[in-house]
């Protein structure tokens, strides 16, 4: 019996042994990973560039990762390159056209957003109205930013890009046209300089669609300003109801005047 309880307490004291070398162990396990990781704080803290090139290895890492898993090469950046913005975000006026607009064209919001919230900060830079500039984009374009005309005019705004690709060199090209915010910033600089040399916002719409120096425009004036009518009730937080939009008819190029100073914009498809 003596035995049995001598053994006993021998097993007691080695597991209690053992289990405070397991803690200690740990602890100093724990002690160690600290000062290794204050450490490496410390040398990237002195040496940036050792941070950076870091990172880079780990992105790269993760994207090889990503294709191996996925066969899709991961891109961190891509969410910077998207034209979209979350319509929670915008000014209550602002969320209520983008929603409109993007119920009405079957466009998703968040895109819609952000070209909303452009035509706005333009308005703000300018003389230009925000609901007329989207009221031409929809009718230019029903927002398609990949949108081309038989003749040639591209983009939201429809704007003859091989006419106006001098307003393009300061975004990098004619390629830019394609850009959603680009093509939008171009047409709206070219729709005021229509509207200021002709007087009046009727009389810019027609210049804007090629007819300033036809007689009859195919009733793309009077669809825009239509269009512009409904989103500044929209603006009011009025209920505006639908309605499809009507095809304008291609019209045939016009000569611009040179005593009238006219510019070819471009023609609606």
């Amino acid at each position: 019996m003596t035995a049995l309880l001598r053994i006993s307490q021998g097993l007691r004291t080695f597991v209690a042994d053992v289990t405070q070398g397991f803690i200690e162990i740990i602890h100093n396990g724990f002690a160690l990973v600290g000062l290794a990781v204050m450490f490496a704080a410390i040398v990237l803290l002195a040496r940036p560039e050792w941070r950076q090139s870091g990172e880079l290895q780990l992105i790269g890492w993760l994207q090889t990762r990503q294709l191996e898993l996925n066969g899709v090469e991961a891109q961190t950046d891509a969410i910077e390159r998207a034209t979209a913005a979350n319509p929670q975000d915008l000014p209550k006026q602002q969320a209520a056209v983008a929603y409109w607009l993007s119920k009405k064209y079957r466009v998703a919001p968040e895109p819609i957003s952000a070209l909303v919230a452009e035509a706005y900060e333009i308005g703000d830079r300018t003389s230009l109205d925000p609901t007329l500039i989207l009221a031409v984009m929809a009718v230019e374009s029903s927002f398609n930013p990949f949108a081309q005309s038989p003749v040639g005019a591209q983009g939201l705004m429809q704007v003859m890009t091989r006419v106006h690709s001098d307003k393009y060199e300061s975004f990098g090209g004619k390629l830019a046209a394609f850009d959603p915010l680009t093509n939008l910033r171009v047409g709206a600089r070219v729709l005021m300089d229509c509207i200021e040399r002709t007087g009046s916002i009727e009389g810019g719409l027609r210049a804007y669609v090629g007819a300033a120096n036809l007689p009859d425009d195919g009733g793309y004036a009077t669809k825009v300003l239509a269009e512009h009518a409904r989103l500044q009730l929209v603006v009011l937080g009025h209920s505006v109801p639908f309605q499809s939009p009507q095809t304008i008819p291609v019209m045939a190029p016009a000569q611009p005047s040179r005593e009238s100073g006219a510019t070819l914009v471009h023609f609606n498809s």
